[in-house]
């Protein structure tokens, strides 16, 4: 029935009231809701969930990590070498070279398909919270909310403008419900659903309107289930930033494959000359009279040495730091509050220079109270003080308060009153049940015969009522001063229609502004008599435009929505962190004003246009001059969705990098149009989520601050581990080549490299790439979108580092035997000993190189890293594998022992790059320290 939409069907059925009694609802109070009762649904009708397809194996990940072409010629010389020195030195010493080449190989290989799988999990089960949309439905005469899996068949779901229709469904009732079923059928036609066209597909959203729908299919049993069960969620997606470092990564490979292709022409022209010498002194080859078995295994042996100088030129490990970065950062910002629907927003929000705040529940705490309230002219200090207005009076504001709402009020027999509905419809129902309103009451004395939703263009909504006498009553409610503007009477304590001139106007004027300047939000009551002869059919009324004019002033209140606690230090944050935060809202322009100068967004004094400015004035504007004002504007008040989009739109066109934040259906444009866009997750409606990049689950402006501190770390971690990487790739580089070409032979085997290959593509990763944000990163300007990755601080760490090692490490090359004593040694001891040093000391250089690169721009390196918890164990494995592969796996690695007096010798070298860079850092671009205007101001005062 669901599936064709068989309306025949339904009516066979006899209706919705037929189809509830077979599927045992009742379509006022829902299901049960019991145990027995859902494990029943489920059973017989399947749960809301539908089957994923599996995720990648390990075993796909290790299969992709063999694919990489070096690691691949790696092994082909791995086999040449073992074969061949099995064939010349026998198996017991002859497998040492070519089985240890192989072993390394597969180390780096099991690491970098663990590492990508790891982060596989990591993304699917941040995908899988994504999914997790939490709704409200009708249980037990309640509305509880619940997940979306847990939904079944039967239930009685509200719906309500934004939101997503989570299964299919037959609508019960509604008013004006329109759906956009564009995600369904692929046209962006809206479609309007009544009793005529009653069936609504999951997965698509509500565009207009509210309504309540009988849940009739979930999960798999629905269209959207089948859709959802074929698409495999692709977590491959890559950022900008990634972009950016596969074409360094490019760039640098085919720098070092270059280069290994000279060594290779070079040493192939040595060998076969006569130029290149054994260990003892002896010519490696003679025309004529070397054999062809010893020529093989020169040339594998000089091959071997190109390749792993193109294993250590290419920074494979940088795409792996990226992906490394994001995963960590979003799983820390999900403990902050905060989830990523895209990766790029990570960071992007490093480089936000603006945030376009919403006011009602980001700086607020969207807990709304009455605390103020005019009615009949003058102003109620308490509820008590209802028995001196006439009953008559209080009747029609109570019809107003009950019926012409989006909320409900649940009242147990035992227990107290729960209402449920936005915080603004909350606050008033609770208002209007402590003045004595009967919401039960005032529903069965009347018949909705059409609404008008509220609209964020218009400010507020209104319906139409047929009495119980026959008498038709039109009640808007919304933005004081609008419903103010349409209202030619109000009521006076008396009872009686007073006629609204200038006077009136004015007090009822200063009412609003005295609260708002309280920055309390004010919402009005009108109301018109209508006759029923004048009201449209009922197959004309969905189009009747409700009469807005000639209303009828009932009461003006004042909502209390408090500022949330560290709000004022989180925009003074900001601020200092060089990202203006503007407030930009559809209250009242003296509210915003209040709870901006609250927050301290706006400092006493700086209140005159354009700084303050309304909506309306800001539209009127051309494009030329909203460009040339909008970055003077930071409180945008009676705003529409389209002025906020007007704003972002002229912001983006200065250069700025703009993020909003938003939680209603028509915050989604300006929410897609911005760099980033940061929607709620607890009052955010399911489209704004969906537009959206970036669902700050605890709707907390302190939260959207965390979120700018891990885009910034995501940025700072890449640009360390780049320093870090370049470090080493550049002093491996010179030293091999500068060796290889001037003597024939290298320093660092191809054992030994592929050991530094692991250290810096993976270890040193994981290292840098997970270094937890710091307050330093908030005392800096945002990066630019153009900025270069590789900075001046980070030439300057990087040329003073690899000049040192490779001044210090090619002088042990070429004068170790004396520096080391070792001419009393036979050349061969001489030369493995000087080599398993210049091992040694390049590899605790490259540990001292990761603490360098942990502050690139601070003298301390040390501070903060025993905080660091997974950096230090990072170090010590390091540590402790080095000093196993020197002093107990020499044969397979081709080093010796070294005496402690060798060890503290390497040690002192690689601590001497520490205070070189700190000197580097004194003398060669000084970093100074990025301070606003505002707290030099705020320290002279």
């Amino acid at each position: 029935m669901t599936r064709d939409h068989s309306l025949s069907a339904l009516q066979e059925s006899g209706g919705v009231e037929g189809l509830s009694a077979l599927l045992r609802t009742n379509l006022e109070t829902g299901i049960d809701g019991d145990e027995e009762d859902l494990l029943r649904r489920r059973t017989g009708f399947g749960s809301n969930t539908y089957p994923r397809k599996k995720s990648r194996s390990f075993w796909v990940f290790l299969w992709e990590s063999w694919q990489d072409l070096t690691l691949v010629i790696l092994m082909v010389a791995a086999v040449l070498s073992l074969f061949l020195g099995i064939k010349t030195e026998g198996l017991k010493e002859g497998w040492y070279d070519g089985g240890s080449i192989a072993f390394a190989v597969i180390i780096v290989i099991f690491v970098t398909a663990f590492s990508d799988y790891k982060q596989s999990l990591q993304f699917q089960s941040l995908n899988e919270e994504k999914r997790n949309i939490h709704l409200e439905v009708v249980r037990g005469g309640r509305r509880i909310e619940v997940s979306i899996f847990d939904l079944v068949v039967g239930d009685v779901v509200p719906l309500k403008i934004g939101d997503q229709v989570p299964a299919d469904g037959v609508l019960i009732s509604g008013q004006s419900l329109s759906i956009d079923e564009s995600s369904m059928t692929g046209e962006s036609k809206i479609v309007h659903k009544d009793h005529k066209a009653p069936f609504l597909m999951s997965g698509c959203k509500v565009a207009d309107g509210y309504g309540t729908i009988l849940v009739t299919a979930v999960g798999i049993n629905t269209e959207w289930g089948l859709l959802m069960a074929s698409i495999t969620e692709d977590t491959g997606e890559e950022t900008p930033l990634q972009v950016r470092l596969n074409g360094v990564a490019t760039f640098i490979g085919t720098v070092g494959l270059s280069v290994a292709s000279t060594v290779l022409i070079v040493l192939i022209i040595r060998f076969f000359t006569g130029h290149t010498k054994n260990p003892d002194g002896s010519v490696q080859f003679i025309a004529g009279k070397t054999s062809s078995k010893s020529v093989i295994n020169g040339v594998v042996r000089i091959f071997t040495i190109a390749v792993t100088i193109v294993v250590v030129a290419v920074p494979e490990g940088l795409p792996l730091a990226v992906t490394l970065t994001l995963a960590y950062s979003m799983r820390k910002m999900m403990a902050d509050k905060a989830l990523v629907r895209r990766l790029s927003a990570c960071e992007t929000m490093g480089s936000a220079t603006t945030i376009c705040s919403d006011k009602t529940g980001t700086l607020t705490l969207n807990q709304m109270t009455v605390v103020e309230a005019y009615i009949g002219g003058s102003k109620m200090d308490s509820p008590g003080e209802i028995s001196e207005i006439p009953s008559s009076m209080l009747s029609v504001l109570f019809e107003g308060i009950a019926c012409n709402t989006t909320g409900s009020v649940f009242i147990p027999e035992n227990g107290d009153v729960e209402v449920t509905g936005s915080p603004t419809e909350k606050a008033i129902l609770a208002w209007g049940l402590e003045m004595g309103m009967n919401f039960k009451d005032c529903g069965r004395k009347s018949k909705i015969l059409h609404v008008f939703p509220f609209n964020s263009e218009k400010k507020r909504g209104g319906l139409a009522l047929l009495l119980d006498n026959g008498e038709v009553r039109i009640h808007w409610k919304g933005a004081a001063e609008i419903v103010l503007s349409s209202c030619t009477k109000w009521v006076d304590q008396r009872g009686e229609l007073v006629p609204m001139d200038n006077d009136s106007i004015s007090r009822f004027r200063k009412y609003i502004e005295d609260m708002a300047e309280k920055s309390l939000r004010c919402v009005a009551f009108g109301f018109r008599p209508y006759q029923y002869r004048d009201v449209p059919g009922e197959e004309e009324r969905e189009r009747w435009a409700l009469p807005e004019d000639d209303l009828i002033l009932s009461a003006i209140v004042g909502l209390k929505d408090p500022c949330r606690p560290g709000v004022k230090e989180a925009v003074c944050r900001c601020i200092n962190a060089g990202v203006k935060v503007r407030l930009v809202t559809g209250d009242n322009v003296q509210t915003a004003k209040a709870i901006a100068l609250e927050c301290g967004i706006l400092e006493s004094g700086t209140t005159s246009e354009p700084t303050v400015i309304e909506g309306r004035t800001f539209r009127a504007y051309s494009e030329i001059q909203q460009e040339n004002i909008a970055g003077e504007i930071l409180v945008m008040g009676r705003s529409s969705p389209n002025d906020k989009l007007l704003l972002v739109q002229a912001l983006r066109r200065r250069g700025e990098v703009v993020a909003v934040t938003g939680d209603g259906t028509n915050d989604a444009p300006a929410l897609h149009e911005a760099d980033v866009g940061l929607s709620m997750g607890i009052q955010g409606t399911e489209v704004a989520k969906e537009s959206s990049d970036i669902i700050i689950l605890d709707d907390n402006f302190a939260s959207v601050v965390k979120v700018v501190r891990w885009g910034r770390s995501v940025y700072a971690n890449i640009q360390k581990f780049i320093q870090f990487q370049l470090t080493v790739n550049t002093a491996a580089l010179a030293i091999n080549v500068v060796a290889a070409i001037s003597s024939g032979d290298v320093p660092l085997n191809a054992v030994q490299l592929l050991w530094v290959n692991l250290i810096m593509d993976t270890l040193g990763a994981l290292a840098l790439a997970t270094e937890p944000p710091t307050d330093h990163l908030m005392d800096r300007p945002p990066v630019g979108r153009s900025e270069p990755l590789v900075t001046k601080i980070v030439w300057r760490n990087l040329i003073v580092q690899a000049l040192y090692q490779v001044i210090v490490l090619l002088a042990l090359n070429f004068g170790g035997d004396s520096i080391l004593h070792l001419q009393g040694e036979t050349e061969e001891h001489a030369n493995t000993v000087k080599n398993t040093f210049i091992f040694n000391t390049f590899v605790l250089c490259q540990v001292f190189n990761e603490f360098n690169s942990r502050k690139p721009d601070e003298i301390n390196v040390f501070s903060g890293v025993t905080s660091s918890r997974l950096f230090m164990m990072i170090v010590g494995i390091t540590v402790v594998m080095q000093i196993m592969i020197i002093q107990f796996l020499g044969k397979f690695t081709s080093t010796v022992r070294l005496s402690w007096k060798l060890w503290l010798a390497s040690s002192a070298i690689a601590f001497v790059s520490w205070p070189l860079a700190a000197l580097g850092k004194l003398l060669l671009f000084p970093e100074r320290p990025f301070r606003r205007k505002r707290d030099l101001a705020s320290e002279t005062r």
